[in-house]
């Protein structure tokens, strides 16, 4: 199962990436720019038939895909076709540049939105930065006592619960804490833990459909914080109330809304991601060299796919699926990095172009014409050649020491 996991990954991959190629072939055709071949893989051809002027066909090396359009600058040896792609308005070639990250961003939407019905996606009541339980709405479940030091059950030694001897019930929603109000567990905590022992809080709760207000003394405890130290700290005595789930199903149409959001945040995620790639260099080595694999480094396609193979294996294809959707918003949106050779690069220069005619055009000066993409080529490789580095260290990485969804 682990190895048809893998098999089946790489499959999603190559056909994620080969549609991404569709995509400029479909708006270049649409508009009429002229295109010759379209291939899934590289290397000898296996297989191919020609319809018009265009050659379709399959490669021997299942690593990607590409599309010929003639004449995507200047200085391309058929540059002087009549429909050449250099010829078009800007705005032509630039949805036809970026309709391969638009299929990978429809890719990614459209699963989103099954996850969202089949699966569920992350409640966003639980969209805390500390905890995903500080950010549950506060519903109490009141305990017997208030358990002190890292204990997780009551004591004889114990204080009886503040919480219960004024008569909180479970299921109550903490509403206000001295006249502050609270929505969520992490609130109420940072209302509470501040209080002095023995201090009288008054506490404002909804119980059904109606509101009460009760008086609160709470007990002081030795607690533990995240920092390692100990103190006294305030406490009533209540916990959370296990009702509110970690994941919510949604219908077809509500799930528009919360895959959009869920979308945001996982672009966030992705631009956060790539910021923190240099950064994360250095543990990429230790990994190769034995240390224990952070999960948080980046990961190639060999990598995500073994972590497929694993969800596959172990029956986890809501984990599949979403390793499917980070790969397509992760891709989307590296290839509109204004980086040649990416799509990205002959975005911004196409858009340079049509800028510097402007500004030309109002200083009353010649047009400067197009951008020589030969001056640019000593760029163009250096890119080409850090990407390839890069590629080749989270492949070896991935080889060596893999991250494990255990």
């Amino acid at each position: 199962m682990n190895a048809l996991g893998i098999a089946l990954f790489a499959l999603v991959i190559l056909i994620s990436v080969s549609l991404h190629e569709a995509g400029h072939m479909g708006t270049a055709k649409a508009f009429g720019m002229k295109v010759t071949r379209y291939f899934v893989g590289f290397g000898p051809t296996l297989w191919s038939f020609r319809r018009g002027e265009t050659e379709y066909g399959v490669k021997g090396i299942p690593l990607g895909g590409f599309v010929k359009i003639v004449g995507m600058t200047p200085q391309d040896e058929d540059a002087d076709d009549a429909k050449a792609m250099w010829r078009f308005p800007v705005w032509k070639r630039s949805i036809v540049m970026s309709a391969g990250s638009l299929v990978h961003f429809i890719l990614a939407a459209v699963a989103i939105w099954g996850l969202a019905m089949f699966s569920g996606l992350p409640n966003p009541a639980l969209d805390h930065p500390e905890s995903p339980q500080l950010a549950q709405p506060p519903v109490v479940q009141v305990q017997p006592c208030v358990v002190t030091g890292t204990a997780t059950t009551c004591t004889p030694q114990d204080p009886t619960s503040p919480a219960k001897a004024a008569g909180l019930q479970d299921g109550d929603v903490l509403l206000a804490v001295n006249g502050h109000p609270v929505s969520n567990w992490g609130q109420a905590v940072e209302q509470i833990r501040p209080l002095a022992p023995g201090q009288v809080a008054t506490m404002t709760v909804k119980r059904g459909d109606a509101e009460q207000t009760l008086q609160v003394t709470p007990a002081g405890v030795e607690r533990k914080m995240t920092d390692g130290s100990t103190r006294k700290v305030a406490a009533i005595g209540v916990g959370l109330s296990p009702t509110v789930p970690y994941f919510v199903k949604y219908g077809p149409v509500d799930a528009v809304g919360a895959s959009a959001q869920h979308a945001g945040n996982m672009v966030g995620a992705t631009f956060e991601a790539l910021k923190q790639f240099p950064q994360r260099i250095p543990a990429l080595f230790s990994a190769i060299g034995g240390a224990e694999r952070d999960p948080n480094t980046p990961i190639s396609v060999v990598g995500i796919s073994l972590l497929g193979g694993e969800a596959v294996e172990q029956g986890a294809w809501d984990l599949f699926v979403s390793l499917f959707i980070a790969f397509n918003l992760f891709i989307g949106i590296f290839n509109l990095l204004p980086l040649l050779p990416l799509d990205g690069g002959h975005l911004f220069i196409a858009w340079f172009e049509r800028i510097r005619s402007w500004v030309y055009a109002r200083l009353h000066k010649p047009d400067p014409g197009r951008v020589d993409y030969f001056k640019l080529m000593p760029l163009t490789y250096t890119v080409i050649l850090i990407f390839g580095a890069f590629t080749l260290l989270t492949v070896t990485a991935d080889l060596v020491n893999p991250i494990s969804i255990k």
